[in-house]
């Protein structure tokens, strides 16, 4: 499982033209599925990222989590984070789990999220335009393996 986690002041999920969803303050997450992942590395993640201190403290030090700033999580399922280009100019997602079984992680992951922090999402498999204001920048690349 690997995710990138980006802080920011806003992002958004627009499909076909219309907001489907839209946070403020907090993290916008894209995650993507390898089929070797179990609910361990989903288990692991969840808990690196609510507890991932990059938010500034009173002091300008990145000390505090994204349940500390009470913020919220924009999640967006993203099979492209395991393209391998190691062959040729064209990408090959064979390392990326497959649509019917990642679909199901994709909604544990965000269920899991949500009962720490408020989590929005993107539509799995949509062909989505996301917006966002990254803040830093801070990006944050987790692996769970």
């Amino acid at each position: 499982m690997r995710v990138v986690v980006q802080k920011c002041d806003g992002a958004s999920v627009t499909i076909d033209g219309k907001q489907v969803s839209k946070i403020e303050k907090g993290l916008m997450i894209l995650v993507g599925f390898t089929h070797t992942d179990t609910q361990k590395d989903i288990d692991y993640i969840v808990k690196k990222i609510i507890n991932l201190r990059i938010f500034e403290d009173e002091s300008g030090v990145m000390n505090k989590s994204v349940i500390d700033e009470k913020g919220s999580i924009l999640c967006v399922s993203q099979f492209t984070l395991y393209a391998n280009t190691k062959k040729g100019n064209r990408p090959s997602y064979i390392d990326a789990m497959k649509s019917d079984e990642a679909i199901n992680y994709y909604n544990t992951f965000c269920d899991r999220l949500n009962e720490y922090v408020e989590t929005k999402m993107g539509i799995f498999g949509a062909d989505m335009k996301v917006a966002l204001v990254n803040n830093g920048p801070t990006t944050i690349i987790i692996d769970s393996k």
